[in-house]
């Protein structure tokens, strides 16, 4: 089946490789384009015509050239999925922090007892003003992280 496929493949792009366009004006002052010149007018331009004495680009290039830009394609792919998941590694942790500071937040704001840890490991509870500076940071924090 495969063989059968590529020679039809061939043939394609065999008949499309010889093709010429034609450019030509009716009576009505209309512009038509075909592969085939019409019949009986004198006026027709050629607009291409395969060259076989040129070389195609594709056929310019060499190995080396075509596994350069291969190589450089694939190394742009790499970096671009890199920064894709460093921006969605990114956008997580803010999100995170946004949900952290805003439960934070809550907790502080409504009037419960807070108890925390000091170096030494004693346990102590925030007043008032230490409850309004921490509740003044879960703010700040909560400003730059919960951003849209």
């Amino acid at each position: 089946m495969k063989p059968f496929a590529f020679a039809v493949v061939a043939l394609l792009a065999a008949t499309a490789a010889s093709a010429q366009v034609y450019e030509w004006k009716d009576d009505k002052g209309k512009t038509h384009y075909s592969d085939k010149p019409p019949a009986g007018t004198p006026r027709v331009n050629k607009i291409s015509e395969p060259d076989s004495s040129a070389p195609s680009s594709s056929a310019q290039k060499t190995t080396a050239d075509r596994e350069l830009e291969f190589r450089k394609r694939q190394k742009e792919a790499q970096e671009s999925a890199e920064k894709a998941t460093k921006e969605q590694a990114a956008n997580a942790d803010r999100k995170a922090a946004c949900e952290n500071a805003r439960r934070a937040l809550e907790v502080l704001e409504s009037g419960e007892r807070i108890a925390l840890r000091n170096d030494q490991g004693e346990r102590y509870y925030l007043d008032d003003s230490q409850r309004q500076q921490e509740a003044a940071k879960a703010r700040q924090v909560m400003q730059a992280s919960c951003k849209p």
